[in-house]
């Protein structure tokens, strides 16, 4: 199941002779902690560790930018704790990796800020968030609380909104709303550009891409002279994100954004699907474009895609073999997927990763991410053998 933001839930604390009371934000679908009490800049990272190891919520009331040095301090404590990790084999690695995160989350998301009316910060030297937090989560009239972590998640996700990321298989820029996986990765995007289209039908081509997030595959499609494109998805923000950047792109006329479990209705020439490439339950929103609960998305796909697609039409399925090298899925078992979806194999392109996370030695799981490739599988029914 996505992730349900804790939007109505209040936080209570003791603030000098007061008891202050306001509601609780959380993206990540965190309840308030039980206790909290306030915090300035006396507080140290040890004694700050201490209160939030223990599940103490930290209102801070000190200078904004000591806050980020104290965050700073917590994580680099929190990372000495990690690097054990790497002697592990996997999947025992990958999963206990994942769990130190979670707690590595949970822990500095314990430094708490207390926002008034309009997104307003009043700490010291703090930045002006009003704009990027009313992108984030639209009006706001009562003021709340919101771990920290989170607010510089929504100012990271303002900026690259603004900045967009440049994506060469489409010559332009995609521009990635707050909750939408940003098109970071360029190299499976490039076999996007270069793989064969199917044959178009007498009518014209038409494309399906299914959990569009940004709307990048299906503006590449059309770029790619695909004559139309329904690109399809369940996250309210996705679908606005992907009809954004649709719109700026001048692809309106020929992709049409829709809401919708996998498939719309019809058939289409060409139906690509890039699944969160690792079975898991995501921790986090920007998560849920990496993490499938029991690879859900995978398995529906494969499950449902020959039944979409139109005679001579492919099924371009685009995996990291990732979850190979953790331990939590064999080649045989994807293989045996297609196999029992009544598809075949009838070409692939790989790639090897380029960010800098596949060379990170710190990483107890970068020997893992360097081995990574990333697959184009294009895919067919699978033709039943006649009889003699």
């Amino acid at each position: 199941m996505p992730l349900t933001p804790i939007l109505a839930a209040s936080i209570t604390w003791p603030s000098g002779e007061r008891t202050l009371t306001l509601p609780w934000r959380s993206e990540n679908g965190w309840t308030p902690p039980r206790r909290v009490i306030e915090a300035d800049d006396t507080l140290g990272a040890d004694a700050a560790m201490r209160l939030a190891s223990e599940g103490t919520g930290l209102i801070w009331r000190g200078d904004f930018q000591n806050a980020r040095q104290l965050l700073q301090a917590m994580s680099r404590r929190i990372a000495r704790r990690q690097s054990r990790l790497q002697s592990l084999p996997y999947p025992e690695r990958f999963h206990q990796m994942r769990l130190a995160r979670a707690q590595r989350a949970r822990t500095l998301g314990m430094l708490l800020l207390c926002f008034g009316p309009g997104h307003a910060l009043s700490n010291r030297r703090a930045p002006d968030v009003r704009e990027a937090c009313a992108e984030a989560y639209g009006a706001d009239t009562t003021g709340y609380v919101m771990p920290m972590t989170e607010l510089l998640g929504v100012i990271s996700a303002c900026e690259w909104r603004r900045r967009g990321v440049p994506v060469a298989a489409l010559g332009d820029r995609i521009h990635a709303h707050f909750g939408v996986f940003a098109p970071v990765r360029g190299e499976y995007l490039d076999l996007l550009a270069s793989a064969p289209l199917p044959a178009a039908p007498v009518d014209g081509a038409l494309a399906f891409d299914i959990g569009t997030g940004t709307g990048v595959i299906a503006a590449i499609l059309a770029r790619r002279g695909v004559s139309r494109v329904i690109a399809t998805d369940v996250n309210p923000r996705a679908l606005t994100c992907a009809r954004d950047n649709i719109a700026r792109l001048g692809l309106a006329s020929r992709v049409a954004v829709l809401e919708a479990s996998l498939f719309p209705p019809g058939h289409a020439s060409l139906i690509v699907c890039n699944p969160p490439w690792l079975p898991g339950r995501p921790a986090s929103a920007l998560e849920q474009a990496i993490y499938d609960p029991g690879q859900r998305m995978l398995s529906g796909f494969l499950a449902g895609v020959r039944h979409h697609l139109t005679p001579g039409g492919e099924a371009w399925l685009i995996l990291s073999d990732l979850a190979e090298h953790f331990g939590l899925r064999t080649r045989e078992a994807l293989l045996d997927g297609f196999a029992n979806a009544g598809l075949e194999v009838v070409g692939r392109l790989d790639t090897v990763p380029v960010h800098p996370g596949a060379r990170d030695t710190d990483d107890p799981l970068a020997d893992a991410r360097g081995a990574e490739i990333t697959s184009l599988w294009r895919l067919r029914p699978a033709v039943a053998p006649t009889s003699a």
